[in-house]
């Protein structure tokens, strides 16, 4: 079997080195730390240069250096914990694992939660992360997703500026912490997704160039240069980022990979990278019987992507589906600049719980084309969706929440129909009980002249929106401290009452068959355009539910076609145990086929029976 790339600690003092370097005719091993020593590597004639020597132990520090110079980090490395630009670390990748029973979780039992380990806790770290674990799992969380760890400059970042996408971010507590909050998360049964970033990587630190030809000119992405994965000698640069995400499931017991931003990987190869990719962790799967996903992030509504490959598609397990996003949040908001202008009306919602994407077809405003393809035949479960994400979020001007623009009532109908939806919903850290705080866009760059390009590179990410204020400075230490969690709100008044409401929510998609089962034959969606209601019955075998959905402003009485027999209102959003206005539901309802429902403005009744 060919040997990983990067240092592989053999025990006993014995490292295995692995770089690769075609653009170097002479590649040597700088040893620092502990003791300055310098040996010549072995070169290959596929540009690869390996070496395994004695006298390494874990926490030796190395650069490799290429051509007599200039030293450089190793681009596999494992640990980098003097930051980007300095020596990489030997890491001893054993572990006393205690999930030797874990098998991971179908994953239409996913209940993400998205969560940026830097501003989660107060401590920032992983540590931080599992000391609120219990809190996640008592709200019923089933699996917690980890923005990016991938070493990136200094200590406040999104992650997106990885440059070394082997090594745990060192301020989160580097690879021994990440293991133990896996280890952590499985003990709890909570299954555990990575962000990795497969389309660039950030500017700063960033010396692959120097190594191989790791980028090509022929393709532009919104952050620099392109990936090389379908130019000559990419078969180098797939292996290198297809043993990346190897790398997290085997070395880390990571459960799911979400990709981010697919639509940036520029790919016109037979075989996708993406399909490649997909392969490579369902064989590790089959082979450690374990059950592990790809979940893509991508703008294109391609349902290729998401569709098997033994029916022509590329493999992905699941996507995250923006068009569920857009459409509440402009029929709540009422928000149409920018990339909201093809969103807006109540007609998209319904379309979105009866296919899935919005757009499958249509012309789209704001990219001036037609836009995506038809999902209606792909499983619901290969969508994720969202009211809120740090993308949606983080990029407005002033990192507001959905808290901040909406109201209380309209906060419990955006969970109502994310939470009841045949779709596996993600949340967003603070969301379920109201977190006050923005989540904004940080850096802690140490170059000045790219400090001041991402400054302006706000400016115009904006400028097709009307928001209005000044920009809070990526780079200043306080917008980092200001998107930390105020986690104190969630015993206060109208959070706490948010909190149990997602609690219920949670408890009855998880509890209720028709709710739990994500099947969009069993499923009946009806719409009322002129009050904005929606009626949405699913079932499965003995289990029944229906929802009516209720957008408008107004008042309004609505008659749904609930099917005869006995049924009980599980959850209310205008109850007062929810702090609503009051339900004008009774707790039983006779039906005969047809049932009168007084809505209250923006809110939701669930009916259940079994």
């Amino acid at each position: 079997m060919e040997f990983m790339l990067g240092s592989t600690y053999l025990g006993e003092g014995r490292c295995r080195f692995l770089v690769w370097a075609p653009h170097a005719g002479r590649v040597e091993l700088n040893v620092v730390a502990p003791t300055p020593w310098l040996v010549p590597m072995q070169s290959r004639p596929d540009g690869y240069f390996t070496l395994e020597t004695g006298n390494i132990e874990p926490g030796t520090r190395y650069f490799y250096r290429l051509e007599g110079g200039p030293d450089r980090p190793d681009p596999a490395s494992r640990s980098q914990p003097e930051g980007v630009h300095g020596p990489s670390e030997v890491v001893d990748s054993r572990f006393a694992w205690g999930d030797e029973h874990w098998r991971g979780m179908p994953l239409c039992n996913y209940i993400l939660y998205e969560l940026h380990t830097g501003t989660f806790s107060t401590d920032g770290t992983f540590a931080g992360v599992i000391s609120h674990l219990d809190e996640l799992k008592q709200l019923g969380i089933t699996a917690i997703e980890l923005m990016p760890v991938a070493q990136f400059p200094g200590t406040r970042n999104w992650g997106y500026d990885g440059v070394y996408p082997f090594a745990v971010q060192d301020s989160y507590g580097g690879p021994r912490q990440l293991k133990e909050l896996v280890d952590a998360s499985h003990a709890r049964g909570l299954a555990v997704v990575l962000d990795v970033v497969y389309n660039h990587l950030g500017p700063e630190g960033n010396y692959l160039e120097q190594f191989g030809y790791y980028f090509t000119d022929r393709y532009r992405t919104p952050w620099g240069q392109a990936v090389n994965f379908d130019g000559p000698h990419s078969d180098h640069v797939r292996r290198y980022f297809i043993e990346n995400a190897l790398h997290w499931v085997r070395d880390y017991h990571i459960d799911a990979l979400r990709l981010d931003a697919v639509h940036a990987i520029f790919d016109e190869s037979a075989r996708p990278f993406l399909q490649e990719l997909a392969q490579a962790i369902h064989n590790e799967a089959e082979r450690s019987n374990r059950r592990i996903y790809v979940i893509e992030e991508s703008n294109k509504n391609d349902a290729r992507h998401i569709r098997s490959t033994e029916i022509s598609g590329w493999g992905m397990d699941s996507v995250w589906n923006d068009d569920f996003h857009h459409t509440i949040h402009t029929l709540l908001t009422g928000e149409t600049d920018g990339y909201y202008a093809d969103f807006g009306r109540f007609d998209q919602l319904v379309k979105c719980y009866r296919e899935g994407f919005v757009y499958t077809g249509e012309h789209s405003h704001y990219r001036g084309r037609r836009h995506g393809v038809p999902a209606r035949d792909v499983p619901p479960k290969r969508f994720v969706i969202s009211t809120q994400t740090h993308d949606q979020v983080g990029n407005r001007l002033q990192g507001d929440r959905l808290t901040a623009l909406v109201s209380f009532e309209q906060l419990k109908l955006a969970a109502g129909l994310m939470l009841l939806s045949p779709y596996v919903p993600m949340l967003f850290m603070g969301e379920e009980y109201g977190e006050k705080a923005p989540f904004l866009y940080f850096v802690s760059h140490g170059d000045p002249d790219l400090v001041e390009a991402v400054r302006e590179g706000r400016q115009r990410e904006f400028a097709s929106f009307q928001w209005q204020g000044s920009i809070p400075d990526p780079q200043a230490e306080n917008t980092f401290q200001r998107s930390m969690l105020n986690r104190r709100l969630r015993d206060e008044q109208q959070h706490q009452v948010l909190w149990e409401f997602y609690r219920e929510l949670i408890r009855l998609r998880r509890t209720v068959p028709a709710l739990t089962y994500l099947d969009r034959e069993n499923m009946k969606v009806e719409s009322w355009n002129a009050s904005r209601a929606m009626f949405v019955q699913r079932w499965h075998g003995a289990s029944d539910a229906a929802c009516v959905f209720h957008l408008s402003d107004e008042h309004a009485r609505i008659e749904i076609p609930l099917p005869r027999g006995q049924w009980h209102a599980a959850i209310d959003s205008a109850g007062t145990p929810w702090n609503g206005p009051g339900s004008t539901i009774d707790n039983r309802v006779e039906s005969t086929g047809v049932t009168v429902c007084e809505m209250p403005p923006t809110s939701f009744v669930l009916f259940a029976r079994s």
